[in-house]
């Protein structure tokens, strides 16, 4: 009975999409003045690989590119011609050919066919000439004898390094496992090649001293042909999360999950702790001494819960490099199309971030990274008459900060034209002072249609972007600012939640009605003297903060409640936040602190206009999250 692969395409797909990325990765890198022999080794191996996997299930367009590519590595590899800029260029074109192939599989719709035929010539092309050179120290090898040689592995050899060893290897001649398998730690080669040649392709995996060879006289029956021998399923045992291959056990190092799984867990463990919270705000009447161990346990529970909550959270968590390993390729292509010369370095790649978020910011960053190419780095020769190096530097960096991540994109270029934005923004009615702080002024970029670009290029300079960027970014519950200083460069900094799902927040009440505050959006609390607070003719009221009048916002008004006192100084102001807008919101008083699990009102309801969300308290309440932004919008 044959085996059913369908299931695996998924599998191979996700694993095939990541080798490309680490594909653009290495060519990027690739220095081709002094090129790096295990650098060449690892592309090979990436083509090798989506070639094997292709073949499994039979995608003849994706094996049709690689095997060009591997045939053009192949001779790299052996020395018949080198890497050039020139084959950089056309593996990274095979690279988006390959991932166009990728996603017509995943998504069931066709490819471009002309390119996918335009690349593989060229590759062929390539091949072809590279093969009319044929270096004299590669003609010994071809009048040696075929010898078999068993191949005795470390215990300690991973499935990783026994899936690369194969690939080395079968560039000297067939590979195959001995069958039956009774002897684990062994691979078995067809090859002329002496035995420093085999230990020199084995070095870049293991080490060539933790390496047995043996030479037999006869072949040996193996599990596969030298032709078919393929390792993208090991030969091993498998028994629950371990493989026993090459004679030892190795942990599954990953394991891939569907994410509707991932959320419903994560929905499951959020009502968990909003159970949780129920019974503890139960057990506050209980008494202490009576119910000593009853409470006891209640706290271990809390804690252990806590801990649940984050674990689970943190599987949707994933690095910033998803976001950040797909601007190299793009600086490249950019700065060579505009003739800039451009240094980008990336830090915190490791950085982590929700899934939901992290595929969300893609866009304003790429966005963010395009300007910065186009019109902030300046041209060499500009840069030299301003006493820079030729080289322009862009940085992208994240970090985690308070429970928030930091994300900024900085150059060195030209920065911002302050009297450029000014002009612009009073052409287009802004009132402006002259003497506004620059703080002021840059936040004016994010407004629709500011763009002082003196060029309209493909990439900036219309009008349109950076309030894209800015309403991406609120929408995310994050912020975005801008510094910058003429001539010396402009950084962008972005600050957002971890994640969505989990709100740090501040409880208030307002007659009966609970609401929940953003705690990131809290700066700080305090009940007003009479003498503190300014009424406007009767289009409402401020409150002096430290020299600072900030307006008062009702927040019974706001949601309808009547008002148990027409007095502020009656109630609590909570000075609320965001970016460069503040106001001082009027609740009657404060419930506390507490972490609570967001739930979406729109997917069950509607849009609730002042609320971004709403949660369940340890009461059994519903308590709505306050929208900050919008908020401070209407004040």
């Amino acid at each position: 009975m044959g085996i059913d692969v369908s299931r695996f395409i998924q599998v191979f797909l996700d694993e095939a999409e990541e080798q490309l990325a680490s594909l653009e990765k290495l060519l990027l890198a690739f220095d081709v003045q002094h090129p790096d022999a295990e650098e060449v080794n690892a592309i090979f191996r990436i083509a090798h690989s989506i070639k094997g996997g292709a073949g499994t299930f039979g995608f003849a367009d994706l094996i049709d590119i690689t095997h060009v590519m591997e045939t053009m590595l192949g001779k790299i590899r052996h020395g018949d011609t080198k890497l050039t800029a020139e084959h950089r260029d056309a593996f990274l074109q095979a690279k988006d050919v390959l991932k166009m192939q990728l996603d017509g599989i995943r998504q069931n719709r066709a490819v471009d066919s002309a390119l996918v035929a335009e690349v593989r010539t060229m590759l062929s092309a390539m091949a072809e000439q590279a093969s009319q050179i044929k270096p004299a120290v590669l003609a010994p090898l071809v009048a040696r004898a075929m010898r078999h040689v068993r191949i005795g592995l470390p215990h300690s050899t991973s499935l990783e390094q026994l899936r690369a060893l194969h690939l080395e290897l079968a560039l000297l001649g067939g590979v195959s496992l001995p069958a039956p398998l009774d002897e684990p730690g062994v691979m078995l080669l067809e090859s002329s090649a002496t035995d420093d040649e085999i230990r020199a392709a084995c070095s870049s995996v293991l080490d060539a001293h933790e390496i047995g060879l043996r030479e037999q006289a006869a072949p040996v029956e193996a599990t596969a042909s030298p032709e078919s021998a393929d390792l993208t399923e090991p030969v091993g045992k498998i028994d629950g999360n371990r493989v026993d291959v090459a004679g030892g056990a190795v942990e599954a190092a990953t394991i891939r999950v569907n994410i509707e799984k991932v959320d419903q867990l994560i929905n499951l463990v959020g009502e968990l702790v909003i159970t949780q919270a129920m019974l503890l705000q139960r057990t506050q009447a209980l008494g202490q001494v009576q119910h000593e161990g009853f409470l006891s346990d209640i706290s271990q529970l809390s804690r252990n819960t806590r801990d649940l909550q984050q674990a689970v959270m943190s599987i949707r968590m994933m690095s910033m490099d998803f976001v950040f390993s797909r601007f190299p390729r793009m600086v490249h292509g950019m700065s060579a199309k505009l003739g800039k010369h451009i240094n980008f370095v990336m830090e915190g790649n490791s950085t982590e971030l929700d899934k939901g978020l992290i595929e969300k910011i893609i866009d304003p960053l790429t966005h963010l990274v395009r300007n910065s190419i186009d019109h902030g780095i300046e041209m060499p020769a500009a840069r030299s008459r301003r006493g820079k190096s030729e080289v322009g530097l862009i940085k992208i960096s994240a970090v985690h900060q308070s429970g928030h991540i930091v994300i900024e994109v900085q150059d060195d270029g030209a920065g911002l034209n302050r009297q450029k934005i000014v002009a612009k923004a009073r052409s287009q009615g802004h009132k402006i002072d002259d003497l506004a702080p620059d703080d002021e002024v840059w936040p004016l970029i994010f407004l629709p249609g500011i763009s002082t670009a003196e060029v309209v290029t493909d990439v900036s300079g219309r009008g349109v972007g950076m309030d894209v960027v800015k309403r991406n970014i609120s929408g995310l519950g994050g912020t975005v600012n801008v510094f910058s200083r003429l001539g010396k460069g402009m950084t962008t900094r972005i600050s957002l939640p971890l994640t969505l799902a989990i709100l740090e927040g501040m409880s208030v009440r307002v007659g009966g009605e609970t609401y929940m505050l953003p705690l990131a959006n809290v700066i700080e609390s305090f009940q007003p003297r009479p003498q503190d607070i300014k009424g406007l003719n009767n289009e409402g009221s401020m409150v002096q903060v430290r020299g600072d009048y900030l307006p008062i916002i009702s927040l019974g008004s706001v949601f309808g409640i009547p008002a148990r006192s027409a007095d502020p100084t009656s109630g609590i102001l909570v000075i609320i936040a965001k970016e460069a807008r503040r106001a001082a919101l009027w609740v009657d008083e404060l419930a506390g602190q507490q972490q609570v699990v967001v739930k979406n009102i729109e997917t069950h309801y509607r849009k609730v206009a002042n609320v971004s969300g709403a949660t369940i308290l340890g009461d059994g309440s519903v308590a709505l999250i306050v929208d900050i932004s919008a908020l401070l919008g209407g004040a």
